[in-house]
Order: C-alpha cells, then sequence, then structure tokens
C-alpha cells in the first residue's frame, strides 16, 4: 500500500467517521454507504488539506474511483509512488 493510500485511508476515517472503513485503489463511491455528493465535497477538501494540493473542478468530475485519486494526488505533489 503506498504512503499517499495510506494517509488518505485516514482522511476517509476522519471524513466519514468510520475508522473501519479499508480503502482500494478500485473502491468508488457506490462501495461506502454515505459517500453522496456533500461527502464528496468533503472528502475532496480534505485531502487537499492533507496532501497540500488543489483539484480543478474537471479534474475532481473525472474521478473514478479511490486508485485514480491517488495517483492524481501523486502527479500533484511530486510523488511517483
Amino acid at each position: 500500500m503506498s504512503n499517499t493510500l495510506i494517509r488518505l485511508t485516514d482522511v476517509f476515517h476522519d471524513v466519514f467517521d468510520d475508522a473501519g472503513l479499508e480503502l482500494s485503489r478500485q473502491m468508488s463511491a457506490a462501495d461506502v454507504e454515505d459517500w453522496d455528493s456533500l461527502m464528496h465535497v468533503n472528502l475532496v477538501l480534505a485531502a487537499e488539506r492533507e496532501f497540500g494540493v488543489r483539484f480543478s473542478s474537471t479534474e475532481v468530475a473525472q474521478l473514478v474511483n479511490v486508485g485514480e485519486l491517488v495517483d492524481l494526488i501523486d502527479a500533484k505533489s511530486g510523488n511517483d509512488c
């Protein structure tokens, strides 16, 4: 598991208030009961704060799963994980 995915897991735990939530690269909003549009906005903002990056609305709209979010974070923060 990449460092980014580990840190992002902590973000998910905080946003969804669920310490038992286990992330995988294939996970999407359909896999998490409370992941609605409002939670998506909260998640994106929390990820931006955690990683010190900014996402455009186009980038966010194109994300399909957690793996794509990890890759986007890595690209924006200069990680090649």
